[in-house]
């Protein structure tokens, strides 16, 4: 929240500033992602008038929303330029814009959307990514949960430090574990120890992804990251089947082995109708730290160019660093840490990102809201 005021004060109208004087200015604020002023969206809440004095929230279609500043700014200058206004108060809040399609179904009632984080082969860091995406999201404000599909090789218990087995709710439910502010499910959870060996057939995988998705009580999410298995198997087909997928997001290396994975994987969704929010390029190149010189150890650029000839969006590349690699092992993700450093950044940049795609793909049929601005 903040107070701007004029420097210079007009000298204000007998009747002073009216209401559908201070829309039809918020009229004139869009929002860059979806093309449209937020008085026709109806991000324009609350709107007060005190003689000089101007009062409204913003509602944001995601708290994770990358442009927050710049539409508060533009709001605050929007309404000054009213005439008999003499001081702005501006409130910025959000209510994620829900997938729809998970309105029509049993499963998960309070999670608003879904998204499956992927890749067409193990080794390019696919959980690394999800765990800091569900951290910054967190972060950033938003009710996170993380669910753990990898079934064979689960690492959500080590990267986050949570290793106790979860315990019941009265309606024998299970409470997923809380660490960093993300709610979290794994199969590791549930094992004697981490080295137990999972070997299931395909139906019983299926049978524990349904469970953790039905038996869960997951609450009331913003979001809810699913880290899913490498390859293109049963988990993916179990999840795209179960709930409607909000969007999935594809990890890769720049190098063209991985690169052909991950064209896999982009066609595994394309297939069960899931929408592509995008690809990640991890490991993308490393800074030396005593020289500041950055060295593209997997090659450069391969995840770009690839999002390009599928037609997906490039959400962004993400460094190869020790503090990443140690944050993980500790149960400490880089996107965590108190203080701001060059990883952290690129996680929380994709975050933002992926929340901008998801609330352009629930908003963009929105209906208008209408108004009467005279």
């Amino acid at each position: 929240m903040a107070i701007f005021q004029r420097k210079n004060k007009p000298q204000p109208s007998e009747s002073g500033p009216t209401e559908s004087a201070i829309l039809k200015a918020l009229s004139a604020v869009e929002d860059p992602d979806l093309r449209r002023d937020l008085v026709s969206l109806g991000m324009i809440k609350e709107l007060r008038i005190e003689g000089g004095k101007v009062m409204f929230n913003v509602e944001l279609t995601t708290p994770a929303c990358p442009v927050k500043d710049e539409l508060q700014a533009q709001c605050e200058e929007a309404a000054l330029s009213v005439e008999g206004v003499e001081s702005v108060d501006v409130t910025m809040t959000a209510d994620t814009a829900r997938d729809r399609n998970l309105g029509q179904q049993e499963l998960l009632p309070d999670v608003r959307n879904t998204i499956a984080v992927a890749s067409g082969k193990g080794g390019v860091g696919k959980s690394t990514v999800a765990v800091n995406l569900a951290v910054a999201l967190s972060e950033l404000g938003a009710e996170v949960g993380l669910l753990d599909a990898d079934i064979y090789g689960p690492s959500i218990p080590t990267m986050l430090g949570a290793n106790e087995q979860p315990e019941m709710s009265e309606n024998r439910k299970i409470l997923p574990l809380h660490r960093h502010g993300v709610k979290l499910m794994s199969i590791g959870f549930l094992l004697p120890d981490k080295n137990t060996a999972m070997v299931w057939r395909g139906p019983m995988v299926h049978s524990a992804l349904r469970n953790f998705l039905q038996d869960v009580d997951w609450g009331e999410l913003d979001y809810l990251i699913v880290d899913m298995p490498p390859g293109t198997g049963d988990a993916h087909l179990t999840m795209t089947q179960s709930i409607p997928l909000t969007g999935a997001v594809v990890v890769t290396t720049p190098q063209i082995v991985a690169l052909d994975d991950a064209r896999k994987g982009v066609a595994l969704f394309q297939k069960t109708n899931t929408p592509i929010l995008g690809i990640i390029e991890n490991m993308s190149y490393f800074i030396a730290p005593d020289t500041g010189k950055r060295y593209d150890i997997f090659r450069a650029g391969g995840g770009r160019a690839t999002a390009e000839e599928l037609g997906t969006p490039f959400l962004g590349e993400i460094p190869i660093d020790m503090s990443i690699c140690e944050g993980g092992d500790a149960g400490a993700p880089a996107a965590s840490h108190e203080s701001d450093s060059p990883q952290k950044d690129a996680f929380m940049t994709l975050a933002q990102e992926i929340a901008k795609a998801v609330s352009i793909r629930n908003l963009s049929e929105a209906p208008e809201t209408e108004l009467e601005i005279t």
